[in-house]
């Protein structure tokens, strides 16, 4: 399978360097430059150069700009992901994204807008942009 082979591509390319465990909720915005996965719950922003995780008992509230993600669990927010997003069988994902490639497995959930393609060239980055500038306030 093509979706298949493009997320273990991205998998082997990314080293899984912090994890927030089941049971753990943090609040505040994180920025970091190396993969994240989220077990638990993240109520603000993520910011990363690489993957972030989000495990099927993970949940993140807040907006997201990654270069991959990968939705096991529950997503509320806008995403930026400049790569792929794979939306696995049991995952949630309410809101708006813009991503490269897009892979939704049966039983996902997706509720909100999808924009495809580079993100300087997306009518609806500037869309995403006035919706995360407006929640920061």
């Amino acid at each position: 399978m093509l979706g298949k082979n493009d997320m273990k591509s991205s998998e082997k390319n990314a080293d899984l360097n912090t994890i927030l465990g089941k049971g753990t909720v943090f609040e505040g915005n994180i920025r970091l430059e190396h993969s994240l996965r989220v077990d638990g719950v993240v109520k603000g922003d993520v910011d990363t150069t690489d993957t972030l995780v989000i495990g099927k008992d993970g949940q993140v509230i807040g907006n997201i700009k990654v270069k991959s993600l990968i939705l096991g669990g529950k997503l509320k927010g806008n995403a930026r992901v400049s790569d792929i997003i794979v939306l696995e069988s049991k995952s949630e994902f309410n809101g708006e994204m813009i991503t490269g490639k897009l892979i939704i497995d049966e039983g996902a959930i997706f509720e909100g807008k999808c924009s495809m393609g580079q993100a300087d060239e997306n009518p609806a980055e500037k869309n995403i942009q006035n919706n995360m500038s407006s929640e920061e306030q």
